[in-house]
Order: C-alpha cells, then sequence, then structure tokens
C-alpha cells in the first residue's frame, strides 16, 4: 500500500510539473500574441499608438519652400491622425538618385515629388505604388481637377501620381517699352513672325552696342519642347511615347525647324538677347530693361510682377504662322506615394494628396506660389478672386492652360532618357547661337537622343 502510495505521489508531483509548464507555455504564447498585435497596431493602428508620422522629400526652395511647409502644417492642423514631415532634398536633379537609392525599401519617404519628365522613370521603377488603386478603392472624383493637367499624368488611362506644382510656359513683356516702340501694350505677339516684328521695334542700340534686346529665351530645353507642341509637333514617335514605347525622337521635324530659324533669324539680326541657362540671370535682364520680352513659366509671373519697376504684361507663347495654336504642355511636379512602405503610411499619404486637391488648399497654393490650382473650383474663392483683381496677369496663365486642345502634342512626351534629351537640345541651342546651322544642330541632337533612348530601351528589356 505504501509503494501504490508512494508511485502516486510521484505521478501527481509529475502531472503538476506538466500543468505549469503547458500553463508557462500557453501564456508565453499568449504573451508572443499579444507582442505580435502590438507590433501590427504600432505600424497600422492609429488609433493606439498614436498619429503616423510620414516624410515628404520635396525639391521646392525659397518661397516655395515656405508655401509647402504652409500646406502641410495645414494639413497636420485639420486632423490628428497624420503627420507629415516635408523635408527638402535639394533640386529635383539632386532628389531623384537619392529616392534611388531607397525607393522600394521601408526607407523610402511614403511621398516624394518628381518633377514631369522623370514620370516614365517612376512608372518604370517598381519604386512607387499607383494612386490609381486608391482613386479606385474610394471612387475618388478626379473628374473634379484639371482636365489638361491630367492628361498629361495619364497613362493608358490610368494615374500613377497626383499632380501638384503644376505650370506652363507665357510670355513676359514690358507695357512700358512697348509703348515707347509704338506697339500696343495690351495686344502682345501671337505668331513667330509677330514675334519678329515687335522684337525689332524694341530692341534699342547705342552706336556697337545693344542697350535692349527685342527677345529672349533661357537656354532650357522645356521651351523648346513647348514651342514645337503648340503646333502640333511630337517630341518622340509612337504618339510622343503614349501608345507603346518611344524608339526615337522626332523634334527635329518641319515644326522643330520652325523654332529654330525663328531664333536664328532672330539672333543673326542681333534682336536676341542670349542670357544663358540660369533663371535669375535672364529674369535680372528683363527687370533690369535689357531685354523687352521673353519667356518664362507661369509660376514666375508673381515675382516677376513684383520686383519689375515697370508695369509687365502676360501674354500666350508664340506659333507658327504656318499652323493654329494648340496650346501648351504641362510643367512641374507630382507628388509619387513609395512601395513597400506600410500601409498606415499610405494611407497618411493618400490623405495628404486628397488634402492637397481641395478648393481652399489649391487656393492658398496658387496665390502664394503662381502655380495652377490643380482643383479649378478654387479659382472661385475669395482669395483668389482679390489675388487677381490685384494682379490679373495670373488669370492669363490660367487662360492659356484651360484653352489648350487636347492631343498627344500637348500631353507631352514620355521618355525615361528625357533629361539627357534636354540637354542635348540645350547643347544644339548654344551652338546655334555661336553660328550653327539650324537643320545640322537639330539633326546632332535628335541623334545623341537616339543613342540614349536605345540604350534605356535597351536596358529595360
Amino acid at each position: 500500500m505504501a509503494k501504490k502510495l508512494k508511485w502516486f505521489m510521484m505521478f501527481s508531483s509529475f502531472l503538476c510539473l506538466f500543468l505549469l509548464g503547458a500553463c508557462s507555455n500557453s501564456a508565453s504564447q499568449s504573451k508572443n500574441n499579444e507582442n505580435e498585435s502590438s507590433n501590427n497596431s504600432s505600424e497600422d493602428n492609429t488609433e493606439e499608438s498614436g498619429p503616423v508620422e510620414v516624410s515628404f522629400w520635396h525639391a521646392m526652395s525659397g518661397s516655395g519652400q515656405e508655401a509647402i511647409e504652409d500646406v502641410v502644417n495645414d494639413f497636420n492642423e485639420s486632423q490628428d491622425k497624420y503627420i507629415v514631415k516635408p523635408e527638402f532634398q535639394g533640386s529635383y536633379e539632386e532628389l531623384l538618385p537619392k529616392f534611388r537609392s531607397v525607393g522600394g525599401t521601408k526607407d523610402a519617404p511614403a511621398i516624394v515629388q518628381t518633377y514631369e519628365i522623370g514620370t516614365k522613370y517612376m512608372i518604370d521603377s517598381g519604386y512607387i505604388e499607383p494612386v490609381q488603386s486608391f482613386i479606385d478603392r474610394d471612387n475618388y472624383d478626379i473628374n473634379q481637377l484639371e482636365a489638361n493637367i491630367l492628361n498629361y499624368y495619364k497613362l493608358d488611362d490610368k494615374l500613377y501620381s497626383m499632380p501638384f506644382n503644376s505650370s506652363t510656359p507665357v510670355l513676359l513683356y514690358n507695357k512700358e517699352a512697348f509703348k515707347e516702340a509704338g506697339l500696343d501694350a495690351e495686344n502682345p505677339p501671337k505668331t513667330f513672325n509677330e514675334i519678329k516684328e515687335a522684337a525689332a521695334a524694341l530692341t534699342k542700340k547705342n552706336g556697337s552696342n545693344t542697350e535692349r534686346f527685342g527677345f529672349s529665351m533661357l537656354t532650357y530645353g522645356w521651351f523648346f519642347e513647348e514651342l514645337v507642341a503648340t503646333q502640333g509637333g511630337l517630341f518622340v514617335n509612337n504618339d510622343n511615347g503614349r501608345s507603346d514605347q518611344a524608339t526615337e525622337a522626332t523634334f527635329n521635324s518641319e515644326e522643330g525647324l520652325r523654332v529654330f530659324n525663328l531664333l536664328n533669324d532672330l539672333n543673326n539680326a542681333g534682336h536676341f538677347g542670349n542670357f544663358g541657362t540660369n533663371w535669375d540671370d535672364i529674369r535680372a535682364a528683363f527687370q533690369t530693361g535689357k531685354v523687352a520680352m521673353y519667356m518664362d513659366s507661369s509660376a514666375g509671373v508673381t515675382d516677376t510682377i513684383k520686383n519689375a519697376p515697370f508695369d509687365v504684361g502676360v501674354g500666350f507663347i508664340p506659333y507658327a504662322d504656318e499652323t493654329e495654336r494648340q496650346g501648351v504642355v504641362i510643367g512641374g511636379a507630382s507628388l509619387w506615394m513609395s512601395k513597400g512602405i506600410s500601409k498606415a503610411n499610405q494611407e497618411a499619404a493618400w490623405e495628404f494628396m486628397k488634402y492637397l486637391q481641395t478648393p481652399e488648399a489649391q487656393a492658398k497654393w496658387h496665390v502664394a506660389t503662381g502655380y495652377f490650382a490643380i482643383n479649378p473650383a478654387a479659382y472661385d474663392e475669395q482669395i483668389v478672386k482679390d489675388k487677381w483683381a490685384e494682379s490679373p496677369q495670373l488669370k492669363v496663365t490660367v487662360d492659356q492652360l484651360q484653352a489648350t486642345i487636347p492631343s498627344v502634342a500637348t500631353q507631352g512626351a514620355l521618355i525615361s532618357v528625357f533629361p539627357e534629351a534636354r540637354q542635348q537640345v540645350v547643347t544644339a541651342l548654344e551652338n546655334l547661337y555661336q553660328g550653327g546651322n539650324p537643320k545640322e544642330e537639330l539633326d546632332k541632337a535628335v541623334e545623341a537622343t537616339n543613342k540614349a533612348i536605345e540604350v534605356a530601351n535597351k536596358t529595360k528589356k
């Protein structure tokens, strides 16, 4: 009996130890489950972990940076779920390599601003989440946004990024110089021939010195692209790279040659002022009276009006006399959402993008920067009406955009090597001003661009 009791006691002790171990493992497993749940909550549950903080990489400096920080602060104060942190990353050219180094990883910013000619690269990179997936999910009405801005960023009827700071080129002119030369200060030149005639009248010489040039254009590929597009010309084949991958450049067409011939004629006549590639230099030349007409970004109009000691006029960009005006291609930049980041961070990015499209936010942005309102309802806001009453020139930039005829020409080109192509155009323009032949310089630029396109297409394959 004692032996049986001994075995019973040993079995009972073993059973207790087993049950205690099981209970301990169960508690440990429960603890692990709680920790895992907590970790998931910290990523996606804003109510338990506090506001989700996300980075917004941008390339806006000066007054543009101040405006971005203002609109971000407004968003952060409008709700308590998300905090957007704007981070300046240098110019567009400097920002994109930085994004390449972290794209597709958890270190990528939730939101990144990329200039319009980076669109094809961003789509092909695999680093971004198309905003169309959120548009479809939420049935978000993008038809409320400006059609001629959406036109650029859409591919196959799909929106990959959200338009943000959008601009187009316009013609700025010195109204006092127009009156002095006997020209109608309220009726700027519209065609290439009218530009040449006005430039001749506006040019002022003192012996062998030119005190004032009639016309100037920054040595920058964007303006060339616009002058080609407003004639209905294409920059690359396959419908500007919209219907299929572009395989060759086409900007040495008759439309491109007309632009080079215009600039060559003006330069040879001594009516063209070459102020190089720096925006500040050409703007300073205009504001100090060294040039009477030049092409600038619509986003530069506000500051130019403020800084010029004379009345500034704004007109549509000129078009070739042989054609009908087609309009302008959108410039500027859009906002992209990173792939590979948490769902909570993507939600924060999406909510911020939607906030930026509200009429109130866009009205404030337009007035502060001169960039277009992505949502045209913003133009009905009182602060915009007040600004336009003070500076009616701003409305001219909007009128030009809204008068644009949608086509593959005004939709703009899509190529991954756009920065290289622009540099080839810059080189061609510089050679032109040094006495180069318009057709030969254009052909060389196209040949070099074609090589870059060929390499890029092979690399992609």
